[in-house]
């Protein structure tokens, strides 16, 4: 509990006098660095040991039940401190074929009093082809998912091209994937969630995954990739049964629910602040009644995997996730409210 107060008390209000963006940057910089002083690195390694509880889903092994989502490490740059978290997987990305800055700055807030964020940033990332050289020097022991989209000016007919290059290259380099039609922050990608184009993307995926699935058996690389689905917080019930019919047809492994929500309902900030902030993809403790509640209705109807996420930032949140029909869970915002200590806590209390 002090290590948290310290974080709450000192660490965070220092970073707060950052803009969100240059903290992010700056905190995992400083992090990186402080891994590489021997006396250091030790203590922050033992303060934020994660105990095993290993847990099998599509086929793959997990240390715990908790990983950090997409968009934290999007070119996969932290990969050995956020481990050093204790994270048991870590989802890079979204990444797409080609480099691309994004949407211009400011295009990400803080909504301290909801202890919420607003991003818009919109697929910023270094490219398929540097991140591909970072995963060859990935650590041992932490399972990496690859969360793929397309770029900003591929249009939606064209969008399979983009998923499948993406899916190639990273294939020999990460343990899962995530398909990321669900983003607010691309123009028209969430009309990829309707059921035709969608059913028609993964079917792709699906089919070409499992060739190079096949092509490993054998190797020392024998574990199959499985493909999940990111999905909105803000589908309706039946678009979320068309998402269970689309996932058994096309044999994926299953879904992470959910991404950020474009909804503003709520909230204690003033409106006029949320609405100065403008638009993008609200994450944090508002999202997580709404992510639960897809996660609780997708279990019921439907037995594949669910990676939980949406305003986990404790062991309450985490043991709610699960309790929902979550087996694996990712935080993201609750990194920046919580602080370093996030993994460990959600963690022990699915021990409990």
């Amino acid at each position: 509990m002090a290590r948290l107060n310290f974080y709450t008390a000192v660490l965070r209000p220092l970073a707060f006098t950052l803009a969100p963006e240059r903290a992010h940057y700056a905190t995992m910089r400083c992090l990186r660095i402080g891994l590489t002083i021997p006396l250091l690195s030790g203590f922050l390694r033992r303060s934020f040991a994660v105990e095993d509880r290993p847990i099998e889903v599509a086929g793959l092994r997990f240390r715990h039940a908790i990983g950090l989502a997409a968009g934290f490490d999007k070119d996969g740059r932290w990969l050995h401190a956020l481990k050093a978290l204790g994270f048991a997987y870590v989802e890079v990305g979204t990444i797409t074929p080609r480099p691309q800055p994004g949407n211009p700055a400011p295009r990400l807030f803080r909504v301290k009093r909801d202890r919420a964020v607003i991003n818009r940033m919109g697929f910023n990332n270094g490219g398929l082809d540097a991140l591909v050289e970072r995963l060859k020097s990935r650590p041992k022991g932490l399972l990496v998912g690859g969360n793929i989209g397309r770029n900003k000016d591929t249009p939606n007919a064209d969008a399979t091209g983009d998923y499948m290059r993406c899916l190639e290259a990273l294939h020999p380099h990460v343990d899962y994937f995530a398909v990321n039609v669900s983003s607010p922050n691309t123009p028209g990608l969430r009309e990829l969630q309707e059921r035709a184009p969608l059913t028609a993307l993964l079917s792709a995926l699906a089919g070409r995954n499992a060739q190079l699935n096949k092509a490993l058996v054998g190797s020392s690389e024998a574990v199959a990739r499985p493909i999940f689905l990111k999905i909105a917080p803000d589908l309706t019930d039946p678009q979320l049964d068309d998402i269970v019919a689309i996932v058994e047809e096309t044999g994926i492994a299953g879904v992470v629910a959910t991404n950020t929500t474009i909804a503003r309902t709520g909230l204690a900030t003033p409106g006029p602040e949320i609405e100065a902030m403008g638009a993008g993809g609200l994450s944090g403790a508002p999202v997580r009644a709404r992510s639960t509640e897809v996660v609780r209705y997708l279990r019921a109807r439907a037995d594949f995997p669910i990676i939980g996420v949406g305003g986990v930032e404790d062991g309450p949140g985490a043991l709610e996730k699960r309790e929902a029909g979550a087996q694996l869970i990712q935080v993201y915002s609750g990194m920046i409210y919580t602080g370093p200590s996030i993994a460990r806590c959600c963690a022990s209390a699915l021990r409990d």
